[in-house]
């Protein structure tokens, strides 16, 4: 178990991040992106465990690659976590008039035909890209929507990221409240927008083929998606380096049979699809494999 915060622990991290939200939010664009690399850089050195972690999984995931390409990709995921903080920072800066300078949408059309069944929607997305510009970037395009989110374990930290996450009418949901509040979000026919892609324990998932390698993955999203009746659709927002901003990508509906472990296998299968085309983009850092099943060690 982690040990709990000290007061001045909390405070002087959330005096860091506030300090460095306001920077880049207010410098020059080019200047907020390169005091955003400057920061993730300064992550990736303070904290090597994120690194090797990182170069583990994609052991696992890519075993064809030799450690140079393995180690550009992670420089690539560092990079993309300085472009999520750039746009958050920014996010109280950006309207309808504005919001097209960052994101694009792509697939659409599968959103809206999945909303017209009536049932709510579902969508399935991840660590991959800018999360926390999608569904912002969605409510101000389209139309707000629930986010599932974890509370951050510095909680001054965590009403500062909460604040711009709801600035464009997106509602919040907490994961301990998340089954009533999101069947509730689905009977009056709303989005709920879930990262599917973390660690589980067995307890609340089941073992999927996830890169090769068993993985737990919660079950609790395709049990809400039988229970409302909602679609099941896709949906990641990934930087495009020929436009310089990110494509909004709703992917056609993900039709489901009523089999927890078959169908959380599905949605995991189109996951790591889409993370083999943009593998610099996915949060590698992450202990994704850490429950195992029984009788096999440790993988970290």
């Amino acid at each position: 178990m982690a040990q709990r915060k000290t007061w001045l622990q909390i405070h002087a991290e959330y005096a860091v991040a506030y300090a460095l939200m306001g920077a880049l939010r207010y410098l020059p664009l080019s200047a907020a992106n390169t005091l955003a690399r400057a920061s993730t850089r300064l992550l990736d050195f303070a904290v090597p465990k994120l690194r090797r972690v990182a170069m583990t999984n994609l052991s696992f995931a890519f075993p064809d690659l030799d450690a140079r390409e393995r180690k550009q990709i992670v420089d690539g995921v560092f990079r993309s976590v300085a472009r999520l903080l750039a746009g958050l920072a920014r996010f109280p800066s950006l309207n309808r008039g504005s919001i097209a300078e960052w994101i694009v949408y792509d697939g659409l059309e599968n959103y809206l035909a999945a909303k017209r069944l009536g049932k709510g929607v579902l969508v399935a997305t991840g660590h991959l890209g800018n999360w926390e510009l999608s569904a912002f970037a969605h409510a101000l395009m389209t139309e707000p929507m629930n986010v599932m989110v974890r509370p951050l374990d510095n909680p001054l930290i965590d009403r500062l990221v909460e604040n711009r996450r709801g600035l464009t009418g997106n509602r919040l949901i907490e994961k301990k409240h998340a089954a009533r509040s999101v069947m509730k979000a689905l009977r009056n026919n709303e989005a709920a927008g879930i990262l599917i892609d973390q660690n589980t324990t067995p307890a609340e998932g089941v073992f999927i083929n996830f890169f090769g390698k068993l993985a737990c993955a919660g079950s609790a999203f395709v049990k809400l998606a039988y229970h409302s009746g909602a679609p099941v659709i896709p949906g990641f927002a990934l930087w495009d380096e020929s436009l310089k901003r990110y494509t909004l990508r709703f992917y056609p509906r993900v039709e489901l049979r009523g089999d927890a472990q078959a169908d959380t296998q599905r949605i995991h299968s189109i996951l790591e699809e889409i993370i083999r085309r943009h593998p610099d983009q996915w949060m590698w850092i992450h202990r994704r494999w850490k429950t195992r099943p029984p009788g096999e060690p440790p993988l970290y």
